[in-house]
């Protein structure tokens, strides 16, 4: 049965029900992670509910054995929207004052492409380093496979830096792309991936995001069991 957090306003101001945002894990799952900021970020109304992980759907999208990932999945009005961009996607249509892709068309093509780019891509570092916002493994191993993701990574992000000056990926205020890489750098952090520079500053920046602390402080209280094959341990 579904844990469900206290929503922070019980009802909308039209007095319909609020919006539901199923996830599975908050310590393991970078794909409701990005759900959840996403939503923040549009300013959507909404509560949490959270799928026991080890129901099997949502055993196989944390241990990436799902053949498509339906969670998280957003419950509005009737709709049910699945996977992060299509969830992009939609609350860009339903909330565009909150200005979730550049407004300049240049950077809001960009911010369309390494969002896409993450979506699909960077299998080796997703399987190699899975998210687990509890652990920290000093002096992890990292092979070859996910170590050319994460050149990949720091390339996009200096690139964007260089071009639209920060401090987040696309200027002066967060997108869908700094939604859809924040997972990232705590994999970055909790696997002791070296940053240095913008790089560093930004990983700072996104901790500090008010929706990614409040995510990471409800992770800690996380009544959910360890998942075995997720606590990857450092190889010498």
């Amino acid at each position: 049965m579904a844990q469900v957090e206290q929503p922070r306003t019980p009802r909308r101001e039209d007095g319909r029900e609020p919006a539901r945002l199923l996830i599975s894990s908050r310590n393991y799952s970078s794909w409701s992670l990005r759900g959840f900021l996403l939503a923040r970020m549009a300013g959507l109304d909404f509560t949490v509910e959270t799928v026991d992980v080890n129901d099997p759907a949502a055993r196989a999208e944390l241990l990436m054995r799902a053949s498509s990932i339906r969670i998280p999945c957003l419950l509005h009005d009737g709709l049910r929207i699945w996977d992060t961009t299509a969830i992009a996607g939609y609350l860009n249509e339903i909330r565009p004052e909150a200005g979730m892709l550049p407004a300049d068309r240049a950077a809001r093509a960009r911010c369309r492409s390494i969002s896409g780019e993450m979506h699909s891509g960077f299998q080796a570092l997703r399987a190699s380093l899975p998210m687990n916002l509890r652990a920290h493994r000093p002096g992890f191993r990292v092979w070859a496979g996910p170590q050319a993701d994460i050149d990949r990574v720091l390339f996009i992000w200096r690139e964007c830096f260089e071009t639209w000056r920060g401090p987040w990926l696309f200027g002066s205020r967060p997108s869908v792309a700094d939604a859809m890489y924040a997972p990232v750098v705590t994999r970055f952090l909790t696997y002791d991936v070296p940053l240095a520079g913008a790089c560093a500053a930004y990983a700072q920046r996104i901790m500090e995001w008010e929706p990614m602390a409040e995510w990471l402080a409800a992770a800690l209280d996380e009544p959910d069991p360890a998942i075995q094959e997720l606590e990857v341990e450092a190889e010498f």
